[in-house]
């Protein structure tokens, strides 16, 4: 291809990124189904507690080990998204590009 006055060749990088909200997103879910999982394979919601001297259903049980494990599924989530993005740095690949400006003269 010829090049026009308005053309303008640059070099550039390009790499594949990972989409971080996705590990966030996936980090939590892996949280709650673990909160989920803990909740009802041990059933230590029978006994009063020793610190407080209530008893704590199945539902509260599940509640407190959500938010613990969405926190921490949050966490784990985003730090494995920062390391897929260092590694993704270094697979990094430069290409020439060109930019091309196109007038159109409209008379009719």
């Amino acid at each position: 291809m010829i090049d026009s006055p308005g053309d303008r060749r640059e070099r550039v990088s390009v790499r594949r990124a990972p989409k971080i909200s996705v590990f966030l997103v996936a980090g939590a879910g892996l949280g709650i189904l673990i909160a989920m999982i803990l909740t009802f394979a041990f059933d230590g919601t029978t006994q009063v507690s020793d610190n407080t001297g209530l008893e704590y259903s199945q539902g509260q049980v599940f509640g407190f080990l959500a938010l613990m494990g969405i926190a921490v599924g949050l966490a784990l989530g985003g730090a494995v998204a920062l390391v897929f993005d260092r590694v993704s740095r270094r697979r990094a690949r430069e290409v020439e590009v060109r930019h091309s400006s196109i007038h159109i003269d409209e008379e009719a």
